[in-house]
């Protein structure tokens, strides 16, 4: 008969404090410390645009909405795609504004609607920010097939978790 294993409380009430606290132990900060590893990592790149990597980000979204005819481009919108709220967006906003890359109109429909949308100039950078992609990979110490796969447990994790949170 094959041996039952232990369920995953089980299994931790048996580890010492000890080794449960840990920092190397850590889930969350092993994802913290490899996500700021990485978003440094884009940071030559981006130099090259002068974004930074929050602001690449938006540009990300805004350039998929501008390629698919977004109907609703707003900015409580963009928040939620990028899980940002209003206090953090809107300074990011106002200097991609600033730098000519985007605009932020009232909606004629529902002045409670601020809707964002980009400038001839956000759109043409489009191009040159293929490079940042394309570097990263070129550059990177992983195998493509090993990035692909943990991004995609990423992706996966964080629809586990956004469905739990809501």
């Amino acid at each position: 008969m094959p041996r039952r294993q232990p369920s995953s409380a089980a299994a931790l009430t048996a580890v010492s404090t000890d080794t449960l606290l840990d920092l190397d132990n850590q889930f969350c900060f092993a994802l913290h410390s490899a996500s700021r590893l990485v978003v440094r990592s884009y940071r030559p790149a981006l130099e090259e645009l002068d974004i930074t990597y929050s602001q690449y980000l938006v540009m990300l979204v805004l350039w998929k909405w501008s390629r698919t005819r977004h109907p609703r481009p707003t900015v409580s919108e963009l928040g939620s795609c990028l899980d940002l709220d209003s206090g953090t967006l809107t300074p990011l906003l106002r200097r991609l504004e600033q730098k000519g890359l985007l605009t932020r109109e009232r909606s004629n429909d529902d002045e409670r609607e601020l809707l964002v949308r980009l400038t001839s100039t956000g759109q043409a950078m489009k191009q040159r920010a293929r490079k940042v992609p394309l570097s990263l990979l070129q550059h990177s110490v992983m195998p493509l097939q090993e990035i692909m796969k943990l991004r995609d447990q990423l992706k996966q994790l964080r629809a586990v978790l956004s469905r739990r949170a809501a």
